[in-house]
């Protein structure tokens, strides 16, 4: 898949669901419920025990079906092991130069974190297609807003801190799209199989990103 095609699928639904701390035992079925709720992307957080192998599972079971990435990457070595269990795309809660040369080669896509104007133009100058806004739940939609202003031209998915009461808000803000953890994939919702409940809230999340681009 090529990069211009997995960035399709993340503006498509707007929405990339953060799983950490699963197990690979709920895995298949949370991936499941999230794409009945309309979610077409999923990352696993490297600091998930297992999660390289859970990658390489989900990519296999899921095929073109669900894009699957890694996060909390730090370092080009974990970033290529990600790439060769099958994650088609990088993201990382800070700006690696290293991590960011090791995706243009294997033509894998990097979010890398950023949170200043001076980081967000460092990360466009890399030639990254979007940038991870985070955290974002300390400034809210309207810092998103102000980016965009004297930023138009770099794509901003907000992560950290957003949930259903500001989902909308940071889209109509300008985000592209929003990663959202704990406020979707609910542990305790995952541990009891109420895979229900979370196919429920993936698709009020759908409708929430609905909302803000229509608005």
């Amino acid at each position: 898949m090529k990069p211009e095609q997995t960035m399709g699928l993340i503006r498509e639904t707007g929405i990339v669901a953060i799983v950490r701390g699963t197990s690979a035992a709920t895995l298949s079925a949370t991936a499941n419920a999230l794409k009945k709720g309309g979610i077409r992307a999923i990352e696993v957080t490297l600091n998930t025990p297992g999660a390289l192998d859970m990658i390489k599972e989900l990519v296999r079971l899921q095929g073109d079906d669900m894009l699957v990435g890694a996060g909390t990457v730090l370092d080009a070595e974990t970033a290529r092991a990600a790439v060769l269990a099958g994650a088609r795309f990088i993201l990382g809660p800070t700006l690696n130069l290293e991590v960011s040369k090791l995706c243009r080669r294997y033509n894998t896509v990097y979010v890398p974190g950023v949170f200043t104007p001076t980081e967000i133009v460092a990360a466009w100058e890399m030639g990254v297609p979007v940038v991870k806004i985070f955290p974002a739940g300390s400034v809210g939609p309207r810092y998103i807003k102000e980016l965009r202003g004297p930023l138009p031209q770099v794509e901003m998915m907000p992560v950290g801190g957003v949930d259903l009461t500001n989902a909308a808000d940071f889209i109509r803000a300008g985000a592209v799209a929003l990663g959202i953890g704990g406020e979707l994939v609910d542990k305790k919702v995952v541990a009891e199989g109420r895979f229900d409940l979370l196919a429920e809230k993936a698709r009020q999340f759908v409708a929430a990103v609905q909302q803000g681009r229509s608005l």
